[in-house]
Formats: C-alpha cells, sequence, structure tokens
C-alpha cells in the first residue's frame, strides 16, 4: 500500500507515480482486468454463434448527490449500461468505465464507489475491463462523474425493435415506478422531505434473459430519465400505433404518489434506474409475466396497458373512467437524476 494521501489531488492525474499508485491501488485492484494495456482483448463464444450481432453502448453519468438510498453514482453507471444492453436483447458483457474526479475528493468515497460497482458488475455477469481516469481542478466537477461504455452480444434468433409492436399487444412493467426520482429529490434536502423510499437502481440483464427465453419479446424500453411516459411515447412513435395505460394498473408506492401529489409532479415523469417496460403478444402475456415473476429484478411485473389501432399516441384510463393524454416530458422535471 504506497497510496497515503486522503483526497484526490492534481497529481493524481499528471500521468506519473501518483496516478499510478492511484489506479492501482483504487480501480484495477478491484477491477482485476486480464491485462494492463490500454485496450481490452476481447472473445467470448456467444460471438462465434452464425448471425449473432454486437451491441455497443455508451453513457455518462452526474447524479448528485453521488451516494444515496439505494445506491451511488458507480451502481447507476454499472446499472444503465447493462440495462442499454440488455433492453435491446444483449446478454451483456463487458464495460469500460472513464473517471473525471475532482480535486480534492475523498479517495475513501472513491473506494466505496469502485467498491460498489464491482458488486454491481459481479451480480450481473458482466466485466469491468478497460477505463481511464483524469483528474480536474476544484469548481471543474462535482466530486466525480463516471462514463462506462459496455458491449453485448445479440443472440440470432432476437430482434427487439419498437417497431415490432403491434395493435393488440400487451404492455408490462417489472416494477414500481417513480421510485429512483422521488429518491433523489428527497436525497438532496432541497424540499425538506424525509421518506423511506430507496432507488429502484437494478440491472435487468438477468431479468431479460429470463424473458426472452421464455416468449418472443416484440419490443422493450428502460423508463429512465423522462420516466415510463417518455419511454412509451418513444414507442408508440415507432410503432405507429396508440398505447393505452391503466391508472388503476400502475404500480406506485404511496410515498412516491404522496411526493408528487406536495410537489406538484407526475410520478409517471419520475425516472427509474430498474424499470423496464415490454410489449407481448396478448397470447404470450401470462408466460412473461411468470418469466419476469421468477427473478428477483421482475417480482412486482404486472401487466399496465396494451397497444392499440390509431394515431401514435399514449393515453391513460383513468380511475373514474374518464382518459387522458400522456405527453412526452417537456422541459426537466429534475436534473442530475443519473
Amino acid at each position: 500500500m504506497t497510496l497515503r494521501d486522503t483526497k484526490v489531488t492534481l497529481s493524481h492525474g499528471g500521468g506519473g507515480k501518483a496516478m499510478r499508485d492511484l489506479i492501482s491501488e483504487v480501480f484495477t485492484c478491484a477491477f482485476e482486468p486480464e491485462s494492463k494495456e490500454d485496450q481490452a482483448r476481447l472473445m467470448h463464444d456467444a460471438l462465434l454463434q452464425p448471425g449473432a450481432q454486437l451491441a455497443f453502448t455508451t453513457d455518462s453519468y452526474v447524479v448528485t448527490p453521488v451516494e444515496f438510498p439505494g445506491g451511488d453514482i458507480g451502481k447507476i453507471a454499472v446499472c444503465g449500461t447493462v440495462n442499454d444492453l440488455a433492453v435491446g436483447g444483449a446478454k451483456p458483457l463487458w464495460l469500460s468505465a472513464a473517471f473525471i474526479i475532482e480535486e480534492g475528493t475523498d479517495i475513501a468515497l472513491l473506494r466505496r464507489i469502485v467498491a460498489s460497482m464491482k458488486a454491481e458488475a459481479d451480480k450481473a455477469g458482466v466485466k469491468i475491463v478497460t477505463g481511464d481516469t483524469k483528474v480536474v481542478g476544484r469548481g471543474s466537477a462535482d466530486q466525480v462523474f463516471i462514463t462506462t461504455s459496455g458491449v453485448g452480444v445479440i443472440p440470432a434468433d432476437r430482434n427487439l425493435r419498437a417497431d415490432n409492436i403491434q395493435p393488440g399487444d400487451v404492455a408490462i412493467v417489472n416494477g414500481v415506478l417513480g421510485d429512483h426520482g422521488a429518491t433523489i429529490l428527497a436525497a438532496r434536502g432541497d424540499m425538506m422531505l424525509t421518506s423511506d423510499l430507496k432507488s429502484d437502481c437494478a440491472a435487468l440483464g438477468h431479468l431479460m434473459e429470463a424473458t426472452c427465453n421464455a416468449v418472443p419479446v416484440r419490443a422493450c424500453r428502460d423508463a429512465t430519465r423522462g420516466g415510463i411516459a417518455s419511454a412509451l411515447n418513444e414507442m408508440a412513435e415507432a410503432a405507429g400505433c396508440a398505447i393505452e395505460i391503466i391508472e388503476e394498473a400502475l404500480p406506485l408506492r404511496a410515498e412516491v404518489k404522496g411526493t408528487c401529489e406536495i410537489l406538484g409532479l407526475d410520478p409517471l415523469y419520475l425516472a427509474n434506474e430498474g424499470t423496464l417496460v415490454l410489449f407481448v403478444a396478448e397470447e404470450h402475456a401470462e408466460a412473461a409475466l411468470a418469466a419476469m415473476q421468477s427473478v428477483d429484478t421482475g417480482k412486482e411485473a404486472r401487466i399496465i396497458g396494451r397497444a392499440k389501432a390509431g394515431n401514435p399516441l399514449v393515453t391513460m384510463r383513468t380511475a373514474f373512467g374518464g382518459s387522458r393524454i400522456v405527453d412526452m416530458l417537456v422541459g426537466e422535471q429534475l436534473p442530475r437524476i443519473c
């Protein structure tokens, strides 16, 4: 152990011994890459299957606060990228992780974030195989920003696309809505809100594998920024059909409803980090539910609506028997939520 500093300094990004010590004692000792070359060299049996496709995605994470009930910026960085691959039908395999670190950040905080990333990657069955670190001066960042990229393999017999959705198809979510957005809002303390809510932050690769192996899934989206409303609008537009959801079927915790009522927010637009919506043909709906409910991240799975012939519009049948349009999110309900 040679790293004696408790705070990150500019020398930790200078390319010398201090940077080497930071990388080896905080990052590579946790992620355990197979080599320390500048590039990861990847091979997997799934790549040899005829018709298999590579899936590749990237995303950046700037959530504040960086630690919150149910997760932290490292856990979100792993889960978010795994989920971007999984909702396309890919089996997530490898991740890269790049860190922008503000001078003065506690090294103990970095260690907790890295440990969280390693634990979530192990749970999701992916490896963090390469990465980068940069240190910027005080005020040039907010503790730590992370960019993760992911690579996975889509089997030849899977084709999940929103334009596959047909009128009559059933919409299913795997869990409750709005927990992440409401948790971040409370964690910031600006609104003097207190609750026992935790973020739903979770990797959904195993859930998607179980579901895709059980039934033909037409299309899937994770309901992150913009919430379930924006995800459904994107799918309706791509498919060229209407989608109707049922208010009484939407899974919402009382705490989320209460937070939204106090602040005048709509829970359909609150962010989620472990919730997806998928469409299957009606005859496969019960088998899809059973497959999802067999996995921890799908125990709350339920049908929330269906696709219908008509203009690409999302509507909600209300508890009072009426109907209202559920449009795309306009503006930003809450910035820096992931």
